[in-house]
């Protein structure tokens, strides 16, 4: 137990930086997040943790009022939640410690049977170290939902097959992944590719939506992006990933896709060119192959990996640079989702984190942005770097994406999440956001507010354009992207939410602002 607390006093730690239990911004936190006092010492956390019903006004309010004032303490309160519930339940904490332990066995392992991870490349500049990519480690933070793991959660032995790949990416870096589908499914199956946000997010803190949709019949790949988690931080010549060279996010979907979608009548093209690269054994092609519909698929990603979603739906649209895979002819995405977000026509790649970008420095330009098939972004209020509000944002400011595919006339649905920050989908202990943890219910984190959101709507997103008549999630997937009495208090008062999409019933779901009341459609 002395681990134990000795973790819980660390995060705890963590957690009152990262969400500023005092007045003013942290000169402690790297990211200067700054919760009002009084939030800490006396409001009752909202969300998974409960407490009192926000006042129906808030977002009428002036600027400046009391009303205005007491709506936003409340709000921003929800930005600490998470790391406050996870830093003081000793059963969540105990988890942590020991997956954290369990997942650096498993990576210095990987070093110990392949030391070819730990070359060291022009100059004597390593090419991957124990500390990088950031989250090589897969540990502490970088863990994700402790409860998620093999050995741990019974979903990997009662409801899914899981199996680890790695492939080269284009230029010869190397791509841990894995493939998942459901347990005694032999497809056809409509599929998903997951990519990550930048920086310290690797591949386990997304797969919580990997098992939400195995569970509804997808075959899904997830992966780390070079520069992320287990992938390699550089090419063998030195070329870069992550937010050092954003194009990672577009390019390696792309060859994500590709391998996803390889056979052993055609093989992952990118293992070939850069055989001998380093003595690792690579995965020649989609071991889940065979139960994919080759035409059913979407594509998720988070903050760059949204980023990568944007650009990568719009190949092969007027427009629009051509489709640059090497499996498929032409572009084969189907639909799309971006969290945090969904890139329009015209902006630059930095995904919400142009400080950082800034700072690393960023390779390629972002190829042009257009809306080619049915797209639906999922935002942030409080974004990277939560700070409260003085005054009310622009109520239309989240919904450029929004407006652009609607010009376009091509399917979309925007929304924003009430009180939420940009760590809403990747599950990172500590880090600001609203509750995802709230209790741990037979060895698994139940409630919360922003994730099982997310969730929701992703998943009947897909489930709209992907499955088919007999297929679970087909009747009612569009009753649950209009389930507006379900989730209306979790939608933002500051920022509009919209849709603008056709049932399969041939009646136009439209409305310019969710929360305010939408016409049936």
């Amino acid at each position: 137990m002395n681990g134990v607390r000795s973790l819980s006093m660390g995060l705890l730690a963590t957690a009152l930086l990262a969400c500023g239990d005092g007045p003013g911004p942290s000169s402690s936190s790297p990211s200067g997040v700054n919760d009002p006092a009084p939030a800490a010492a006396g409001l009752p956390l909202l969300g998974g943790l409960g407490g009192g019903e926000d006042d129906p006004a808030c977002g009428t309010y002036s600027d400046g009022s009391a009303g205005f004032a007491a709506c936003e303490l409340k709000n921003f309160a929800r930005v600490s939640e998470a790391a406050r519930e996870e830093a003081t339940n000793p059963v969540f904490l105990q988890r942590l410690q020991a997956q954290s332990l369990a997942n650096l066995q498993a990576y210095l392992a990987r070093i110990a049977s392949d030391p070819s991870y730990l070359p060291v490349g022009a100059g004597g500049i390593p090419l991957n170290t124990p500390v990088t990519p950031l989250c090589a480690s897969w540990s502490m933070q970088c863990a994700g939902d402790p409860f998620r793991y093999p050995g741990v959660d019974p979903f990997y032995e009662r409801e899914a097959v899981v199996e680890s790949v790695t492939y080269y990416d284009r230029e010869c870096a190397r791509i841990s992944g894995h493939v998942w589908r459901p347990k005694n499914s032999t497809g056809p199956l409509p599929t998903v590719v997951i990519e990550n946000g930048s920086v310290q997010a690797p591949e386990p803190l997304y797969w919580w939506m990997a098992q939400a949709l195995v569970r509804s019949g997808y075959a899904v790949m997830t992966f780390d992006p070079r520069g992320q988690g287990r992938s390699d931080q550089q090419t063998p010549t030195g070329g870069q990933g992550s937010n050092a060279n954003s194009a990672v996010f577009w390019e390696g979907l792309v060859d994500a896709i590709d391998f996803f979608r390889s056979t052993p009548a055609k093989p992952y093209p990118h293992n070939t060119s850069c055989a001998g690269t380093y003595p690792t054994v690579v995965t020649a092609f989609n071991p889940q192959h065979g139960v994919q519909d080759r035409e059913r698929l979407g594509i998720v990603g988070h903050s760059l990996g949204a980023t990568g979603v944007s650009v990568v739906q719009s190949y092969g649209a007027a427009g629009a640079e051509p489709w640059p895979g090497k499996i498929d002819a032409s572009n084969p995405v189907d639909v799309a989702v971006g969290w945090d977000g969904l890139r329009a026509p015209g902006e630059d790649s930095s995904g919400g984190l142009s400080t950082l970008t800034g700072l690393l420095g960023q390779g390629g330009e972002m190829p042009k942005v257009v809306a080619r098939v049915p797209s639906m972004g999922q935002n942030s209020e409080y974004g990277l770097t939560p700070v409260p509000f003085t005054s009310a944002p622009p109520k239309d400011g989240q919904l450029a994406p929004f407006k652009a595919w609607q010009t376009a006339g091509v399917p979309v649905f925007e929304f924003t999440i009430r009180g939420s920050s940009h760590y809403e989908w990747s599950l990172l202990p500590t880090f600001p956001a609203t509750s995802w943890c709230p209790e741990v219910i037979d060895g698994r984190c139940v409630g919360g507010w922003g994730r099982p959101m997310a969730e929701h709507y992703t998943l009947a997103w897909l489930d709209r354009w992907l499955k088919r008549d007999g297929e679970m999630g087909f009747a009612d997937a569009d009753n649950r992207l209009l389930a507006d009495a379900q989730f209306l208090p979790r939608f933002s008062f500051y920022y509009q939410s919209a849709r603008d999409f056709p049932t399969r019933k041939g009646a136009l779901a439209k409305c310019a602002d969710i929360l305010a009341g939408c016409a049936k459609p």
